[in-house]
């Protein structure tokens, strides 16, 4: 993949973490303004939402500096590092215990969507235009991937059918549709392990995470 391309890709990915984490945090003040408002599923939410965006949060910084090849291999790395250093010990705090766990779950989600994401060597990174005033550029998606008449499915169901992936006990996840045929738990992991699809992790997985595509799982689908 070039190194446009691929920046170009983290970026939405990117973006769309920050959004959601924002999005968390102001639903907390909000409910921090009304007396007796029922706060631990949102305090939750918040929690899983910015661990979730802060890889993502470095990786923008990193590439920045060193460039997108080099930062996605730093990031990756760090964040294989940190969760190999987990240890097994709890907190006194049920809160920092959440935290915890939303972090790990943050890296591994991480790592899930920038897995087999090669920056091709010797490419100069060039920075991206910025449009004009009032000008929305279209999303463009430089190589559309071949797939699977099983992966075309998958991605058609998670744009029509309303899929959410959700958590029926510890370690144990289930998809749901709010309509028409249900895919495969592993099948909607791998399209969004190949950044095809992505999860809504502002919310957490008890709730249910809508499932959405990404620009490349739109091109894919519009062929």
């Amino acid at each position: 993949m070039d190194a446009m391309t691929a920046t170009d890709l983290l970026t939405r990915q990117a973006t769309r973490h920050f959004e959601q984490a924002e999005t968390a945090r102001k639903r907390l003040v909000e409910l921090l303004a009304r007396q007796g408002s029922r706060l631990s599923m949102t305090i939750d939410s918040v929690l899983v939402a910015e661990a979730a965006a802060a890889p993502w949060v470095r990786l923008m910084r990193r590439i920045d500096r060193n460039g997108v090849r080099e930062a996605l291999v730093a990031e990756r790395e760090k964040a294989m590092n940190e969760l190999l250093g987990y240890g097994v010990s709890l907190s006194t705090s049920l809160v920092a215990n959440a935290a915890r766990l939303a972090e790990q779950d943050g890296l591994r989600n991480f790592l899930s969507a920038t897995n087999g994401m090669v920056v091709d060597e010797g490419q100069v990174e060039e920075s991206i235009p910025v449009a004009a005033e009032g000008e929305v550029p279209a999303p463009e998606v430089a190589e559309i991937p071949k797939v699977t008449p099983a992966q075309m499915r998958t991605l058609a169901a998670v744009r029509d059918n309303g899929v959410t992936l959700s958590e029926m006990k510890v370690g144990r996840l289930v998809v749901r549709a709010q309509r028409g045929d249900r895919p495969r738990v592993d099948m909607v992991q791998w399209v969004i392990s190949k950044g095809w699809a992505v999860s809504d992790v502002s919310r957490s997985l008890y709730q249910g995470q809508p499932v959405t595509l990404t620009a490349v799982g739109e091109a894919i689908l519009n062929g």
